[in-house]
Parts: C-alpha cells; sequence; structure tokens
C-alpha cells in the first residue's frame, strides 16, 4: 500500500542572531578636552619676567663695566700721584657714572688722598688733592689738559722734627723738639744747645722756611748757615713739580704746618716727558 506523501518541507534561510551592540567605555577624567594652548608671547606674566630678565642681564653688565673701568682709572691715577709724592695714595671719583666719563674722556671731581707717611723727603706730610675737568687726548707732546687742581697739605710737628733730623744732618742733630705758634706764624725747632725759629712762607711759588731768630748757636752754627740748608730742603720738595703745580699759601697750626698749592688750565705730561705719568 502506497505510503502517504509528506506535506512539502518550507525552506528558511538561517540567519545568525544580531550581535549586542558594543558598548563605550565612559571616557576617564584624564582625557577630558584640553585648552586650546597659548603663545608664548602671549602670556603677560610670562612678558613681564622675560623683560625683568634682559633688564637684569643689562644692569649686571653695565655695573660689571663700570667697576672695571673705575678700577683701572684709579690704577692709573694712584700710580702717578704715588710717583710723584713717594707714598701710598688713594682715589675715588664723583658720582656721575664713570663709564660715561670713559667714553667721552673727560672727568671731573677725581680725589685723591695720601697715607700722610711723606711727600717725598717730608716726613708727616698729607695730600689731599682735587682734580677737575681734566680731558685725555693723547699727543704726541701731552696726555691731555687738566682744568684745576687743588692740593691742600698738612705737616705734622712730629713729621717737621723727623724730616729735619733725616735730611739736615747737621742742623737735625741738634733739634730735639718742634713747637708750633699760630699767633705769629713761625715754629720753633728746640735743642738742647739752643733753639732755631723759622717761619713758613711762599716765596715765588715756592714753600719756604725763613730764618727768623737763632738762639744758643750762634757760637757752633753761624746764622748764614742755617738758611742755606734750609733753602736746598724745601727745593727738593716743590722742585720739577708737574703741570706748573706751585705754591698757593701757608699757614701754621697748633698741629703744624698746612699749605695749598694748585695749577689751572695745565697740560698733562706724557711718558715721555714725565715717566710717573706713562699709562695715562
Amino acid at each position: 500500500m502506497p505510503r502517504p506523501v509528506d506535506p512539502p518541507t518550507q525552506q528558511f534561510a538561517h540567519v545568525p542572531p544580531p550581535a549586542p551592540p558594543a558598548q563605550t567605555a565612559p571616557p576617564t577624567p584624564s582625557e577630558e578636552p584640553e585648552e586650546p594652548k597659548r603663545g608664548f608671547l602671549r602670556d603677560p606674566l610670562t612678558i613681564v619676567l622675560s623683560l625683568i630678565i634682559v633688564v637684569a642681564v643689562v644692569i649686571a653688565g653695565l655695573l660689571g663695566t663700570e667697576l672695571y673701568v673705575r678700577h683701572v682709572a684709579d690704577t692709573v691715577v694712584s700710580r702717578a700721584v704715588s710717583c710723584v709724592v713717594q707714598d701710598q695714595t688713594k682715589v675715588s671719583f664723583g658720582v656721575r657714572p664713570f663709564l660715561l666719563q670713559h667714553l667721552t674722556k673727560h672727568y671731573n671731581d677725581i680725589s685723591v688722598q695720601t697715607a700722610g707717611n711723606q711727600i717725598r723727603q717730608a716726613k708727616g706730610m698729607k695730600l689731599d688733592l682735587l682734580l677737575d675737568d681734566v680731558r685725555i687726548n693723547q699727543t704726541a707732546d701731552s696726555a691731555g689738559t687738566m682744568g684745576s687742581l687743588d692740593a691742600n697739605i698738612s705737616w705734622s710737628s712730629d713729621g717737621i722734627k723727623q724730616t729735619v733730623q733725616d735730611a739736615i744732618p747737621f742742623l737735625g742733630s741738634l733739634v730735639s723738639g718742634v713747637t708750633t705758634s699760630p699767633s705769629d706764624g713761625t715754629i720753633e725747632l728746640q735743642g738742647g744747645l739752643g733753639t732755631v725759629i723759622v717761619k713758613p712762607a711762599v716765596a715765588n711759588n715756592n714753600l719756604t722756611l725763613q730764618v727768623v731768630s737763632l738762639t744758643g748757636l750762634g757760637f757752633m752754627l753761624p746764622k748764614e748757615s742755617v738758611q742755606p740748608a734750609l733753602d736746598a730742603f724745601m727745593s727738593t720738595l716743590t722742585k720739577n713739580l708737574p703741570m706748573g703745580i706751585h705754591a698757593d699759601s701757608v699757614a701754621v697750626t697748633d698741629e703744624g704746618v698746612t699749605a695749598k698749592f694748585v695749577t689751572r688750565n695745565a697740560t698733562i705730561p706724557n711718558g715721555q716727558q714725565d715717566p710717573c705719568f706713562a699709562g695715562v
């Protein structure tokens, strides 16, 4: 008996199940959107700091240059004055920026002080020097010009005694003390055998010691022999002073003697004319 025919089988295409939707991980805090970067010169604080650094560098450079040229000028002036007076010196300059003076080669208010040990052969003599309107202009004949020079000199009583003892042997051996008399402007050179009274004066632009009187030494030492000895010694103090420097005034004080030396509109010698000014 024939088998019953199966009903037709329906054919369906096999469709896989849809994949679950992909899950996106939430952004971490570190992945927040970045702010746009600003340019280096757009930050006001950076600009200010940069300007401060530049100004500081410029000031430091100018200050270093100022100190250097002052040191060089200090050395040059100190060496020249020390050579002339034969004593240690200290130099200082005015408040005007020295770098500007150095560039223009025009110097003002230069102050020089010596240690007070001596000026040439005069022991105990101290110098206070003021130079102004100095213009450096090297030529074959000079190193430049100087508008004014004022030198104040002080000579202590003890320095006078030591100087006479050392520089005028035949008179110095008789001198044991020095007394000044401001009232009549005289100096008394005292000794065991007598005294010599001298008076400082300015004669022919030179500083002199004029013998006023001699007591107790007439038998041993004629008066005529004292004055030439004093003149010869005093000439060594002012001989060959540069730039026309000369004595202007002198006074006797309780402590000793003060004198003023000056010059105006002088020509500064160069190294060939005066070795003391070599390198100026």
